[in-house]
């Protein structure tokens, strides 16, 4: 396993590979962020990890550039198995569409509370993105990042 930190406009985030495939990505210190994480940075991890990190940070360029782009690095979140299901639902809202957590929960056969717990733990920020996900009324709720990222965010992938 090796991470390294990779800066991006919204400030700095810490990106986290193991086995060839990206499983964390936060903005340094966001809630929920790992406390072991920045021990990680010593780590010297293998070809394939650097090679996972060097995708993440190809994507991010993409994405802060205002461009699409693409699908994500190989991903291997580690959750639960109702994480799981509600971080593959997050991948499949398109880029410049957000789904209210009632919406997502209905989706999924799930109370908007529990999945709003699931999208709140997601440890791919804006790969999985999460950040597409609003309350109802489209009003700008809960994102480990800040309110002012997401906002930040949804406006990159949707300018008007």
């Amino acid at each position: 396993m090796t991470a390294r930190i990779l800066p991006t406009p919204l400030g700095d985030m810490l990106a986290a590979a193991e086995d060839g495939a990206l499983w964390g990505l936060w903005f340094m210190n966001q809630r929920y962020f790992p406390l072991e994480a920045k021990a990680w940075l010593a780590e010297p991890g293998d070809e394939a990890d650097a090679s996972a990190l060097e995708a993440a940070r190809t994507w991010l360029d993409a994405t802060f550039n205002g461009d699409d782009p693409g699908a994500p690095p190989a991903l291997a979140p580690r959750g639960t198995a109702f994480q799981q299901k509600v971080w593959d639902a997050l991948q499949q809202i398109p880029r410049g569409h957000t789904v209210t957590y009632g919406e997502l929960a209905a989706r999924l056969g799930s109370a908007p509370r529990a999945v709003g717990n699931a999208v709140g733990r997601n440890p791919i920020s804006l790969m999985i993105p999460c950040h597409r996900v609003v309350g109802s009324k489209g009003a700008l709720t809960g994102f480990a990042g800040g309110l002012e990222r997401k906002k930040a965010l949804l406006a990159l992938e949707n300018p008007r």
